[in-house]
């Protein structure tokens, strides 16, 4: 059914209540008469010898006899079922749903009314029933996902294990965040300040001169950055796919778990990246040489914006065909190569539909982080001796240590809150995707220890 090597240790079988396997029906009391016995008569014990039957008998014609033709006040008995289906018999569950093993279709679970519909699906109403509720053992039913139910289960991964979550979250927004505003304070602004690029002023050296600085400090937080994100996803992937099963884990035990495949997953985005730059590099290319050979500056520019405009939109399908590698690689254990590989496997066929949850969750984040940092960084602009100059960079590149500071931890709160929430997503989209084509459900109950899942397990949710 899949190609991983399993997801948890799996729960239980249910069990029989100590009834024989293939029992169909509850245990006949040790009274009863046999098949072959026969029927105790009036005058003689039922239990044993020596006992009479009661004198204070039913008035006849209340009560028929156990054979023969039915009395005429008496309610004509209801037509027996139809083959394959059954009212439900005392008991496991058997094969097929509920009833008597290999019997066919049984009525409903304990609890619910009225007779069974295909598939062991209850009957509500007197009419053909739905499905009954998918088993939920974590953050997420045991079915194919919903759009707002993705969202929804990685906001709830973070709001339930918040402890976890958000301290790995708040972790990576320290380093990357102190990182930036140092690189900024002391080495951008440093180097600018030594640097005049006004306008009437400024040459070709030191408009080279601040691209070059800008370059290297871009350079240094992204790496820095990088390798924080990268821990943090090996660890958030962690966390999301226990809480799916409604396991909890702890960081320790995410970082213990998730350390052998991180330098795997440096591979995999670094790889994923060079693919993308590259791709970028083939599309301008030939606009570029035409423009550097002196041809026409109109068709050279036109030529190197067209091939930059298909590299995009190469680079954006390769990006969502391997949307999910990363998840593919920690969860499945997975080499770089075969992890890309499956990715492009889950996503075939759904290309636009991992697209535009991709699209939402990125949207939602960006908002989110939006509201919370620019709060802030109007704060530090106006506490700022440069005012606005700082927030629309109108300040010659040269920020001051306050608006940098301030704009810090408004970054560090936006980062902490967005963070857990696309890194679930991901997570949960890989699990929906294998759900619907591998039937991954099974294994996650099994996993769980939910028991009995499995038969009539609902099916895909509609408009989803």
């Amino acid at each position: 059914m899949t190609d991983t090597p399993g997801w948890a240790s799996p729960g239980s079988a249910p069990s029989s209540e100590g009834r024989e396997p293939g029992a169909s029906g509850p245990a006949e009391p040790a009274d009863r008469p046999g098949p072959t016995e026969p029927a105790p008569q009036p005058g003689t014990d039922a239990q044993g010898p020596g006992s009479k039957w009661s004198k204070e008998q039913p008035p006849a014609g209340q009560w028929s006899a156990p054979t023969g033709a039915p009395s005429p006040n008496q309610a004509p008995p209801p037509p027996p079922p139809g083959p394959g289906w059954g009212g439900r018999q005392p008991g496991g569950p058997g094969p097929g749903g509920y009833g008597v093993p290999g019997g066919g279709y049984g009525g409903p679970p304990p609890g619910y009314g009225g007779y069974g519909t295909p598939g062991g699906y209850p009957s509500w109403g007197g009419g053909w029933g739905g499905p009954p509720p998918a088993a939920k053992p974590g953050v997420i039913p045991l079915r194919p996902l919903g759009v707002g139910e993705i969202l929804d289960g990685a906001v709830s991964t973070m709001r339930t294990y918040w402890r976890t979550v958000l301290g790995i979250a708040l972790a990576v927004a320290v380093v990357t965040d102190t990182c930036l505003v140092l690189v900024q304070g002391f080495f951008v602004n440093d180097a600018l300040a030594r640097t005049s690029l006004d306008s009437r002023t400024a040459t070709l050296d030191d408009a080279y001169r601040s691209l070059r600085v800008s370059m290297i400090g871009t350079g240094i937080v992204t790496v820095i950055s990088a390798v924080a994100v990268i821990v943090a996803t090996a660890l958030l992937t962690t966390i999301t796919s226990r809480a799916v099963l409604g396991k909890p884990v702890s960081t320790g035990e995410a970082w213990r778990e998730a350390r052998p495949q991180i330098p795997k997953l440096a591979g995999l985005l670094i790889l994923l990246g060079l693919i993308t730059i590259g791709v970028i590099v083939v599309g301008a290319l030939p606009g570029f040489l035409v423009l550097l050979s002196g041809g026409s500056d109109a068709g050279g520019s036109a030529l190197f914006a067209l091939g930059i405009l298909g590299a995009v939109v190469v680079a954006v399908w390769l990006a969502i065909r391997y949307y999910l590698a990363a998840p593919a690689l920690m969860l499945e254990r997975q080499r770089v190569t075969k992890a890309m590989s499956r990715s492009a496997k889950l996503v075939r066929g759904s290309w636009w539909r991992v697209f535009g949850i991709q699209l939402l969750a990125w949207l939602i984040a960006n908002i989110v982080s939006a509201i919370v940092t620019i709060p802030f960084a109007l704060i530090g602009a106006a506490v700022s001796g440069d005012g606005m100059g700082d927030f629309l960079g109108t300040g010659g590149g040269h920020v001051g240590w306050a608006f940098l500071i301030i704009r810090g931890i408004g970054s560090l709160i936006g980062t902490t809150l967005t963070l857990p929430i696309s890194a679930g997503v991901t997570v949960l989209l890989y699990i929906d995707q294998r759900i619907r084509r591998e039937a991954l459900d099974l294994e996650l109950a099994r996993a769980a220890g939910v028991q009995g899942y499995g038969t009539g397990a609902p099916g895909p949710v509609p408009g989803s």
